[in-house]
C-alpha cells in the first residue's frame, strides 16, 4: 500500500486519475477535497479534516469487463465489514455501492474503470466515509457519520490506514476468484434486502422487494404482483 496524503484536492479520483504510472494500491486521500464527486452527478460534502476522502487504484489481472460489479460488491462489503467493528447497527449495502446505516447515509463510493485492449487496465474507486462531521449543511437529504451514531470521535489516519487495507485486501481476494467470490456474501448485506419497499422508475412509484442482482450489476426487483422487472443503474430509486 503507498499511501499519499495531500491537504488539499479538488477531486482525489482526479488526482490520481492523472498518475499513469501508479502502482497497484496506490492510495491518495485529501484533508480537504474541494469538488468530490459522488453518483449520478452529485457532489460529496465533506467537512475539512473530519472525514475519510480517498482513491485507491487497483490493477486487476483476472476479473474481465464483463464481470466489473465484483469490484464494486468487493469494495462495498469490505466496507460495511470494517463499520462492522464500530457499530451496534449493521452498516448495508444500498444497491449498488452507496452505504448505509438505517435510513442514513454513511459512505458513498465512485469507481472508475480503464479499459484496454478488452481488459480492466486499472480501476479508481473513490471513497467519501463521514466518520467525525456532526452538522452538514449541504442539501443531501440523509447524512450520517459514525461519531453521530457512536458519540465518539475517531483518529483519522488510523481509520484510513485500516480502511483501505480492507479494501484492497477484498479486491485481492475477488480478483483472485476471477469475479466469483462475493455475490451471495452482496446480497446478504443489502440495504432492504427483506419486504416490500417503495421505488420509483420511469412510469412511476410502486411497491417491490429485491429479486437478486445479476453479476453484471442489473437489479431485478418483484412487485407485489409477483412481475419481475430488471434495472440498470439509475433506471430506478429507491424512495427513503
Amino acid at each position: 500500500m503507498n499511501l499519499i496524503i495531500l491537504e488539499e484536492a479538488a477531486s482525489t479520483n482526479t488526482e490520481l486519475r492523472g498518475m499513469v504510472d501508479a502502482e497497484h494500491g496506490t492510495i491518495v486521500a485529501a484533508r480537504r477535497q474541494t469538488a468530490g464527486r459522488g453518483q449520478r452527478g452529485n457532489t460529496w460534502e465533506s467537512a475539512a479534516g473530519e472525514n475519510l476522502t480517498f482513491s485507491i487504484l487497483v490493477r486487476p489481472k483476472a476479473i474481465p469487463p464483463s464481470k466489473q460489479m465484483a469490484i464494486s460488491r468487493a469494495v462495498s462489503l469490505a466496507i460495511v465489514r470494517w463499520l462492522d467493528r464500530y457499530l451496534k447497527e449493521e452498516a448495508a449495502i444500498k444497491w449498488p455501492n452507496d452505504i448505509y446505516v438505517g435510513d442514513k447515509k454513511i459512505c458513498g463510493i465512485l469507481i472508475e474503470h480503464v479499459l484496454t485492449s478488452g481488459r480492466i487496465d486499472r480501476t479508481i474507486i473513490g471513497v467519501g466515509i463521514n466518520i467525525n462531521q456532526t452538522k452538514f449543511l449541504s442539501d443531501a437529504p440523509n447524512p450520517v457519520s459514525l461519531s453521530q451514531l457512536t458519540g465518539k470521535s475517531y483518529p483519522i489516519d488510523s481509520m484510513l490506514e485500516e480502511v483501505g487495507a480492507e479494501i484492497l485486501k477484498h479486491v485481492e481476494a475477488e480478483d483472485k476468484a476471477g469475479g466469483e467470490l462475493t455475490e451471495s456474501d452482496y446480497m446478504l448485506r443489502l440495504w432492504r434486502r427483506e419486504g416490500f419497499y417503495k421505488y420509483r422508475d420511469a412510469g412511476g412509484e410502486f411497491m417491490a422487494r429485491i429479486a437478486r442482482v445479476a453479476g453484471d450489476g442489473m437489479l431485478t426487483l418483484e412487485r407485489e404482483d409477483g412481475k419481475q422487472l430488471t434495472y440498470a443503474f439509475k433506471e430506478v430509486a429507491a424512495i427513503l
